[in-house]
């Protein structure tokens, strides 16, 4: 059965249409998506995310630990500032995407997608053995609830004490927001300007009713799973299970620069992504967009110029809400990367048009 959210109340009290997500019974969507999805990139949306996984690393060598378990610098993250970064398995392939806050010297949040919190709970606590630090999951322990969109600051700021012009993009800071303390996070999915909260679970309720009503002169909207997938798509960011997964390494889906090979020490991955680092891989994460209304889908496959060899499959796709026009990341054959490129794609039997180019497809101004 799925666990619900400490939200759900609401939720149903606001009619909310609900689906399993990695165990989780969490609202999909309030009314029209599409009207979700444009509150969010005109005005703001309201988030219940508490299906994150939150794991904490302490102690005199967390800093240590996290260096080696993941493939970026912890240690070069200054207190009060985040990191998006990638847990990797021996022979290179990403077991999750993780962003990790450091909320002091010896103390760092790890947060981790919804599927993969037992994954990277596990990883981290046999990779933190060797150091002297302690990894506890604490997921049951908070609740996340997040304010994406260009009005988004002027809500928060509305109902906290926090100093929001000294808080920077991947910052965080404590924080009380309508008398709640919490931690208030400067982070998102969406590709616009937004705060995520991260709360304890009885004190959600409260938070949410508290930015609801501060949100009411703002057009703020809650929004559900379904226009976070367009949103995050739009800004061209992955989504584990579909741009990235265990069969994928960080080279693949483009995320070189996570990989810092110049830090101090060992990391789990290393040899692996060093030989892989001497080649150039055989596909490539792209970007696609269309004419029409007829969106490519996850598991379509790409065809190319000529309309009938497959080179590629689609990982997500969907008609853009911002945009008008389908659009579309895909793994393709690395000779197709090029911005420019034409290519087709398959839905359902018809050989469509589309065109690579540059990620992101929207970014705000």
């Amino acid at each position: 059965m799925s666990t619900p959210s400490p939200l759900h109340e609401v939720h149903v009290e606001l009619g909310a249409s609900f689906t399993d997500f990695a165990g989780w019974n969490m609202p999909v969507r309030y009314g029209s998506e599409l009207a979700e999805h444009r509150a969010v990139r005109e005005a703001a949306g309201l988030f219940d995310l508490s299906h994150m996984g939150e794991i904490e690393v302490t102690g005199p060598e967390a800093a240590q630990a996290l260096d080696y378990a993941l493939i970026g610098q912890l240690s070069a993250v200054k207190v009060g500032r985040a990191r998006y970064s990638m847990l990797c398995a021996a022979d290179g392939g990403v077991l999750d995407d993780l962003v990790t806050y450091r909320l002091a010297d010896e103390r760092y949040l790890v947060v981790a997608n919804a599927a993969n919190v037992g994954v990277v709970a596990a990883a981290l606590t046999e990779r933190a053995e060797k150091f002297d630090a302690t990894v506890t999951d604490r997921s049951t322990e908070y609740a996340l609830i997040a304010v994406q969109g260009p009005r988004s600051a002027a809500i928060v700021r509305a109902v906290s004490d926090a100093d929001l012009d000294a808080l920077r993009y991947y910052a965080s800071t404590p924080a009380s927001v309508g008398g709640v303390e919490l931690l208030l996070a400067r982070t998102g999915y969406t590709g616009e300007d937004g705060f995520e909260l991260y709360c304890a679970p009885d004190e959600a309720q409260r938070v949410w009713r508290t930015l609801t009503a501060a949100g009411a002169p703002h057009e703020l909207l809650p929004a559900g799973l379904a226009c976070r997938d367009t949103l995050r798509l739009e800004a061209g960011m992955p989504l584990y299970g579909h741009e990235l997964s265990a069969q994928l390494t960080p080279f693949d889906a483009g995320f070189d620069r996570l990989v810092k090979f110049d830090k101090d020490g060992d990391f789990v991955g290393r040899a692996a992504l060093a030989e892989r680092a001497k080649h150039q891989p055989e596909r490539v994460l792209v970007a696609l967009t269309g004419t029409g209304r007829r969106a490519p889908r996850a598991g379509y496959a790409v065809l190319g110029a000529d309309g009938t060899s497959q080179i590629g499959e689609i990982t997500s796709g969907a008609l853009s809400p911002t945009l008008g026009y389908p659009i579309a990341m895909a793994y393709v054959a690395a000779d197709c990367r090029a911005p420019g490129t034409g290519l087709h794609v398959d839905v359902r039997g018809k050989a469509l048009p589309v065109e690579v180019v540059a990620l992101p497809f929207y970014q705000r101004s």
